[in-house]
């Protein structure tokens, strides 16, 4: 857990505080696995500017990944903007965009979780042209065709009789 002391930024229009901590993901299941090997690391302020308070910060990281079309092993680097709005009490309970803040001592680690969360790729891909791997030999693409016979749609097999005709 990391607080961030609230009430001096509150109470004292212009007040900023910095902060920098560590946040250790390397339980969290992504991508069939457990690729935070190191963790997250995050520096911010909290700034109270005109009396709004706001959560400015940055969480850069970088996961051991699978590609989910070839299966080949990667690396792949991450910064997370993290940009919220805190308040102490809001009129419209439907309003999604404030972070409602009970107490002066505010957790920031499960919002910052969240927004890197919210923020990674369902699907992971090596490259943009990725190939992938055989269905059948399942060779990787990538390294180029596999010896395996295309296969016939069996809608258009009765066709292929016609081109093996004129062949023989």
């Amino acid at each position: 857990m990391f607080y961030i002391e609230l009430e001096p930024i509150y109470n004292n229009e212009g007040a900023v505080q910095d902060f920098e901590f560590p946040l250790d993901l390397s339980d969290y299941p992504y991508n069939g696995g457990f690729p935070f090997s190191e963790p997250v690391r995050v520096s911010g302020q909290v700034k109270n500017s005109t009396g709004i308070v706001t959560l400015t910060a940055k969480a850069d990281f970088t996961l051991s990944l699978t590609c989910d079309r070839c299966a080949q092993a990667l690396t792949r680097s991450f910064s997370v903007p993290v940009n919220h709005t805190l308040v102490t009490e809001v009129n419209d309970e439907t309003n999604d965009e404030l972070i409602v803040t009970d107490t002066f001592r505010y957790d920031v680690e499960p919002l910052i979780t969240e927004d890197i969360i919210l923020y990674l790729p369902t699907k992971i891909i090596c490259r943009d042209d990725c190939a992938g791997i055989c269905s059948r030999c399942g060779k990787n693409l990538n390294d180029g065709p596999c010896d395996c016979k295309k296969e016939i749609d069996p809608r258009w097999a009765a066709l292929s009789l016609f081109t093996d005709e004129e062949d023989s």
